[in-house]
């Protein structure tokens, strides 16, 4: 359900994905509150979950994570409890680290991460190939990252 935010909030939100760890405090001198309402409407957003959650973005790269791969799946049973075990399953798996539903010619997309193409493919191999009811499955290599945001362009205020 949609949120109904007001400049104020979405201040707070556009701020709060640049840098989270700014103080509470300074967060209300940009938005001209103080302390006190600011931090209430933090908790707020928080409290509605229209703010999940703080994370460290870090650089995969720097930690070896060199491989990027989108890996569509089709699954041979379409029921429910098909779908629903087939999720279950490989939203278990920590090397996957998004499972989107689709439309159209696949079921699923799979965003994995890797250090290397070796790696990958024993991971493909002896765990993806092996969670029951999948069919098929087509590996996208990333080649480079383009653009890469993890901020939302925030709507305009309702008035």
């Amino acid at each position: 359900m949609k949120e109904v935010l007001d400049s104020k909030d979405l201040q707070i939100l556009e701020i709060l994905q640049n840098d989270s760890t700014l103080p509470i405090k300074e967060i209300g001198e940009q938005i001209g509150l103080s302390f006190t309402p600011t931090y209430e409407r933090i908790k707020n957003l928080e409290r509605k979950g229209i703010i999940k959650k703080y994370v460290a973005l870090i650089d995969r790269m720097k930690i070896g994570l060199e491989i990027v791969v989108y890996c569509n799946v089709t699954l041979k049973e379409q029921s429910k409890q098909a779908l629903m075990d087939f999720e279950n399953t490989a939203a278990s798996i920590p090397e996957i680290q998004e499972l989107i539903s689709l439309s159209g010619t696949y079921d699923y997309m799979l965003k994995i991460v890797s250090t290397d193409i070796t790696t990958y493919n024993n991971f493909v191999v002896n765990v993806v190939s092996n969670i029951p009811n999948i069919g098929q499955y087509h590996s996208s290599i990333v080649l480079n990252e383009i653009k890469k945001e993890t901020m939302f362009k925030l709507p305009k205020a309702n008035k």
